[in-house]
């Protein structure tokens, strides 16, 4: 394992560093504003038992961060793991803030959590677990005021059962907007289960196209290497190999393989559903998920864990473009070290904004009745994406080309010309919020 002491990985401090760049390339921001947009609004923690299924009790802790809702109501994932901590939700609640923002939806940013561990957990616990933090936070969770969606270890399912609980404690009303990413059948949206993964596709494809890699200007023929090949690194490297990509190596929680002649995914996915795990993949190397990382390729995606490019690693990394499926699995430092190496890097907040689109468009959908066919939600999230990815490339060649100048306003900040697409997009959205909470008035 490296030697990570040096770093300071506290998510809350990882997110204001990345908050403290972005401000550079801020146009405007009335210096009061920074404490605010910095902070939650809300920060709610939980903890109640669960009669498990051998009679025995057990308590869970649980958290739900409302960061900011000056466009609209929270929005934001339930994530169930471990090693899950309120300095980790907020940091997450913060990131989908300037993710609704940047793609133009009228959400604010929250985030939540329940500290357990799936892997040992039977679907009757896990909806025991899901039913009673729903109704300790059935007061603020709503519509209207904070809409849930699913996370890391949560699915359709869970948002069933969440759905229903509320529904049960706030009957006659229409109560399906409430939640995202639900089953088909229960008003759920076509494409939000693949939402997140073909947005990485999308925004890749837009970033290729900008031709700032001359020999890689689509993903025909690229060498892709993927961390994490769960529900959004599975979804990613179908569309990928669809367009004529070569995914060489994947990885799970038990770790990577390694093909050169590259994988077609399904078959990965009927390996993994019968085995448990890609590891052991006939004619494959196996690796690590750190050496996974490292491999040379052109384009790496990491999609499963946050902190994976880091200082200790980040000089090491041998693909000429990164796009981040997966919230915060790189560093500050390791952005500095990736910026300074020339390697180009498209952050979490325009790549994975595929789901909270969809979401959205799921929201949408049950507001009016209605239900979207694939084909027109998946055409209005291409257009999102490319839209996005646009705006920051515009403003990015801005600076750039020397049209637009940092702004080195932040006691004892410097500021650099050849901002990473991170700082862009981030200004952005910081630029876009921080305009909405003055327009509306600071109250009373």
């Amino acid at each position: 394992m490296p030697d990570l002491e040096a770093e300071n990985l506290d998510p809350i401090t990882c997110s204001e560093q990345q908050f403290d760049n972005a401000v550079l390339y801020v146009k405007e921001l009335k210096r009061g504003l920074i404490d605010f947009l910095k902070k939650p609004k809300r920060i709610s923690i939980v903890n109640f038992p669960i009669e498990l299924d051998d009679g025995s009790v057990r308590s869970f802790q649980g958290y739900r961060v409302i960061h900011n809702r000056v466009f609209g109501p929270g929005k934001g994932g339930i994530r169930y793991h471990p090693d899950v901590t309120m300095e980790e939700v907020v940091a997450l609640a913060k990131l989908m803030t300037w993710k609704c923002a940047l793609v133009n939806i009228p959400f604010g940013g929250a985030k939540g959590g329940v500290v357990c561990n799936t892997k040992v957990l039977s679907e009757s616990e896990l909806r025991h677990i899901t039913r009673r933090f729903t109704s300790e936070l059935s007061d603020s969770i709503g519509p209207y005021t904070d809409i849930p969606a699913p996370d890391l270890y949560t699915d359709e399912q869970t948002m069933a059962w969440i759905f229903d609980t509320y529904d049960v404690l706030h009957p006659g009303e229409n109560n399906r907007p409430v939640v995202t990413g639900k089953p088909v059948d229960m008003g759920g949206s076509y494409g939000r289960h693949e939402a997140t993964g073909n947005g990485v596709y999308y925004a890749t494809e837009r970033f290729l196209s900008k031709a700032l890699i001359p020999e890689q200007q689509t993903v025909a023929g690229a060498r892709i290497v993927i961390q994490g090949f769960g529900n959004v690194g599975s979804i990613a490297a179908q569309a990928f190999f669809r367009n004529g990509a070569k995914i060489i190596a994947v990885s799970d929680s038990k770790g990577g393989v390694y093909r050169e002649g590259g994988f077609d995914p399904d078959e990965l996915l009927a390996f993994k559903k019968e085995q448990g795990t890609i590891v052991g993949m006939p004619d494959t190397m196996t690796l690590t998920n750190q050496e996974i990382i490292e491999l040379e390729c052109d384009i790496l995606i990491p999609a499963a864990l946050s902190n994976q490019i880091h200082g200790d690693n980040a000089r090491k990394i041998n693909a000429k473009l990164i796009i981040e499926a997966a919230n915060n699995p790189t560093t500050p430092k390791a952005d500095a070290i990736l910026t300074e190496r020339g390697i180009y890097l498209l952050p979490d907040v325009i790549a994975n904004a595929g789901g909270v689109t969809v979401s959205y468009f799921e929201w949408v959908q049950n507001q009016a009745n209605q239900q979207w066919d694939l084909e027109e939600v998946n055409t209005r999230l291409q257009k999102r994406i490319y839209k996005v990815m646009d705006d920051v490339f515009s403003r990015w060649q801005g600076f750039i080309v020397g049209e637009v100048q940092p702004s080195a306003s932040q006691p004892g900040q410097t500021s650099s010309t050849k901002p990473s697409f991170r700082c862009i997009a981030l200004s952005i959205a910081i630029e876009r919020v921080a305009r909405a909470t003055l327009m509306r008035g600071i109250w009373p």
